[in-house]
Formats: structure tokens, C-alpha cells, sequence
């Protein structure tokens, strides 16, 4: 990738974006492609930190601290320019160069790929339906016995048939969730910090002093047409599932997304709702189905609060990603401020609608 042919006219035509940096990491050159890309004049980059413009992950910061022998690819780079808030996502290609390196930016979608929820097979929708209709049956069946059995003990047995009630009517409650899902209601105006400070007095009543609750809002927000409850639904799962990851500090984080692509809708605003936390991380095994139905990484776990958060997400002509490792785990709800009206009940036969376990 060193190419000292090349004078900084011919770099300045190339599409891709591009960045000279120093043997101390500093950008001495940039071409135009990048500083439009990251929405800046060239100026403001030069003698800048290349490490400086990378957001939450740290890749490319622990590589240039390191010697680079052949060129290296970093994928899925979050870069900003400190005080702007215009994320942009790339792979990156980093290469050798006589006193420094060459950095290539490689632009990609921030949200890749189908919608994870609608990979799920119609066949094994179709086995969820029909596995919940046939246990609803024996459920019934067993609260019965145990509210006849209550009636001739007392003492520990009533404890324990309570007990068994009390569990009967927790899958009965997941299994009216597979069957029925919830209807669409009409979307009314939403202020979405007001949706957040209601998650925050649930997380605190569930929390307590165990978990720091930190707000980062940008208050210039505007309210957009929604539906809050299933909002804040959504936003309190992804709470509680960085809190059940071992959480010492949960942020919720709201900005104004400048030019958001979202599917195949044209770029346009959208608000943005990051939760991070500072808990275990996502397990490896799990990252590909992570918001897939029934994948949970706990041993209590239903798996249906992070495809509930999709499936809202999806309500709203959102999209809902993340990306994770041990001591920092970002989801994040992007949603567009423009709201058409929300779609028409969904076939009965596609994926089942989760509950916020």
C-alpha cells in the first residue's frame, strides 16, 4: 500500500477514502474522498490522532500501537471526528509506508444484512405455534391439580403448590405471548426522554444501589410519532439485559443522526438510543443469533427481550444492532424521525412475537 509515487493530486481524485499517517499516528494527509465522508474540511484532520477518530471500540488504536509489517484489515470501525457527532462505520485497511502508514477507509452499512428476526424459519415458527398450543392443554391440567391439591394440606405442602401455580402461570403468560401476539396500536406523539425516565424508575426499583444509571440525552431532540409504550418496553429489556450481563454502569445515550440509512428507506434523520454497559459481554457462541427468538445466554433466560427490542425496532421502521466485547456493550435503536403510520398485523405464521422476559 505505499505508494510514494503517487503525488497528494492524483490521492486527492480517488473515491476512496484515504488518510497518510506519521510514525507518531497523526494524519499528515488526507484526500478529499475522506474528509467528505466524515464531514469535515481536510483541514480539520491534519495533525489530528488517527486514533482519536475511532469511536467505542478500540481496534484501531491498540494496532498503530504496534508495529505494521504488511497491510492489516479492521472491520467494522466506528470513526468520528471529535466534536462532531456524524458516526460513520468502514472496514479499514492499514499499510506500511516509509515513516508511518497508509489508512483505507472502506465504507459499509452501520446495519448489514436482513433483518436476524426474519431469518428465522417459517417451519420452526410453525413448530413454536404449534408447541405452545399443545402445552397450554397440560398446563391447565396441572394448575388445576395443584389448586385441588391446596385445598387437603397446609403448612409447607400450600407453600409448594403455590409455588407450582405461580410457575404454571408464568409459561401460561409465554405461552399467550407465542399465540396472540400484541395488535399495532395507532403511533401518537412520543417524547422519547420521557419513555427513558420511566425505564430509568424501573432499572432503579430492580437495581437498586447495585447498578449506576447514568443519562447522556441531547435535549434538542424533537418528539416523533411512535408508540410509547412499546418503546419503553423495548428500551427497558435492553436495560435489564446489561444488568443480568453483570453491569457495574448502564448509559443511556440519545443523539440526532444526520443521513441514517436504515434498510432500504432513503438517508434521513433519525433519532439515536444507545444503552451501553460495562458488564460481560455478549458470549461468542451467541453473536450470530443474538436477536433470534429463544436464544438467551442465561440458564433462566426466555430469549425474547433482545427480538422483542427487534421487533419493535421493526414497528417503527427501525433497525436494532450492537456489538460487544468484555467491559463494553453498545446496543443501539435507531429509529426515524419521519414515522409513516405502522404496518398491518403480521401473518400468524411468521415469527412469534416475544415477551419482554
Amino acid at each position: 500500500m505505499d505508494i510514494p509515487s503517487l503525488d497528494h493530486a492524483t490521492l486527492d481524485a480517488l473515491a476512496t477514502p484515504l488518510l497518510r499517517l506519521d510514525a507518531a499516528g497523526a494524519v499528515a494527509f488526507a484526500n478529499t474522498a475522506m474528509a467528505r465522508w466524515l464531514g469535515v474540511g481536510k483541514r480539520r484532520l491534519l495533525g489530528l490522532q488517527a486514533a482519536a477518530l475511532e469511536r467505542d471500540d478500540g481496534q484501531l488504536a491498540a494496532r498503530l500501537a504496534r508495529p505494521l509489517e504488511a497491510p492489516v484489515r479492521l472491520r467494522r470501525v466506528g470513526l468520528a471526528v471529535p466534536g462532531t457527532d456524524a458516526l460513520r462505520f468502514a472496514d479499514l485497511w492499514l499499510g506500511p509506508a516509509e515513516g508511518g502508514a497508509w489508512l483505507e477507509a472502506h465504507p459499509v452499512d452501520e446495519f448489514p444484512g436482513t433483518d436476524p428476526a426474519l431469518l428465522l424459519p417459517s417451519a420452526l415458527a410453525a413448530s413454536l405455534k404449534g408447541l405452545a398450543h399443545e402445552l397450554r392443554n397440560p398446563l391447565l391440567g396441572i394448575k388445576g391439580a395443584a389448586q385441588l391439591l391446596a385445598r387437603r394440606v397446609d403448612g409447607d405442602g400450600r407453600e409448594l403448590t403455590g409455588i407450582i401455580e405461580s410457575e404454571v402461570g408464568r409459561l401460561s403468560a409465554l405461552v399467550d405471548q407465542l399465540l396472540t401476539p400484541a395488535p399495532p396500536r395507532p403511533f401518537a406523539a412520543v417524547n422519547i426522554h420521557a419513555v427513558l425516565e420511566r425505564v430509568l424508575r424501573l432499572a432503579e426499583s430492580d437495581a437498586g444501589w447495585a447498578v449506576q444509571l447514568q443519562r447522556d440525552y441531547d435535549p434538542s431532540l424533537p418528539e416523533f410519532l411512535a408508540d410509547g409504550d412499546r418503546l419503553s418496553q423495548a428500551a427497558w429489556n435492553l436495560v435489564r439485559n446489561a444488568i443480568e450481563a453483570g453491569a457495574g454502569t448502564v448509559t443511556l445515550r440519545t443523539r440526532a443522526e444526520h443521513g441514517a440509512r436504515i434498510g432500504e428507506a432513503p438517508p434521513g434523520l433519525a433519532l439515536r438510543l444507545d444503552v451501553v454497559d460495562d458488564g460481560r459481554g455478549v458470549p461468542p457462541e451467541l453473536a450470530e443469533h443474538l436477536l433470534l427468538p429463544l436464544v438467551s445466554g442465561r440458564a433462566d433466560g426466555t430469549g425474547l427481550g433482545l427480538a422483542l427490542a427487534q421487533q419493535v425496532a421493526r414497528e417503527h421502521r427501525g433497525a436494532l444492532t450492537w456489538r460487544s466485547r468484555p467491559g463494553h456493550t453498545v446496543f443501539t435503536l435507531l429509529l426515524p424521525l419521519a414515522m409513516p403510520e405502522p404496518d398491518a398485523p403480521a401473518d400468524p405464521s411468521a415469527a412469534p412475537e416475544p415477551s419482554d422476559d
